[in-house]
Parts: structure tokens; C-alpha cells; sequence
């Protein structure tokens, strides 16, 4: 890879975690988004490609594909779909979570 690739793909992974934090559901911010977070240094190209064109679906689609409430389309149905179904990569701060939230 060129540098110039190199720094387009950072860049691109940048955009995906910002994406995928502000997604518009609090459930789909957490849950998309950490998994975003946790990973995203670690995407491909094809990687970024998939979930870019998953941000074009509705947050209620995807929620429910990564819940296994509803089987996701063929093209969403791949390897990097079964790793966000397992939800074994999400922490949550209470601590913070209280701070911010006055819960």
C-alpha cells in the first residue's frame, strides 16, 4: 500500500467510527459503535466498504440483524456480521454512565 492508501484508509476508518457512534438510536450508538471502536484499526478496505454501505440501511434493520431477530440480507450475512452478533465486545462505565446521565 501507498502511503497515500495508507492514509485514506485512516481516514475512512475515522469516518465509520464517527459514523457509527451517531447513529440516531442510543442502542444502535452503543452497540454498533463499540464495535466500530474496538475494531476498526484492524479493517480492510472491503471491511470499510461493508459497513459503509450497512450505514445505508435503518438502525432498526440493523439492530436487528446483529439480535438475530431477523436473518440479515446475503451481502450483510458475512463473517464481520457473526463477530457484531456475539456482543461480547461491549463495556459499559457505570461509573461514567451515571456522571452523564444522573442514573
Amino acid at each position: 500500500m501507498t502511503d497515500k492508501e495508507i492514509t485514506d484508509l485512516m481516514k475512512r476508518r475515522k469516518r465509520l467510527v464517527f459514523r457509527a457512534k451517531h447513529r440516531g438510536i442510543k442502542e444502535a450508538d452503543i452497540i454498533i459503535g463499540s464495535f466500530v471502536e474496538k475494531f476498526h484499526q484492524t479493517f480492510s478496505q472491503k471491511n470499510c466498504a461493508w459497513f459503509e454501505l450497512m450505514f445505508e440501511e435503518t438502525d432498526y434493520d440493523i439492530l436487528n440483524w446483529i439480535t438475530k431477530k431477523a436473518p440479515p440480507p446475503t451481502m450483510f450475512n458475512k463473517k464481520i456480521m457473526h463477530r457484531m452478533q456475539k456482543i461480547d465486545y461491549i463495556t459499559i462505565d457505570i461509573k461514567q454512565d451515571i456522571k452523564e446521565n444522573g442514573i
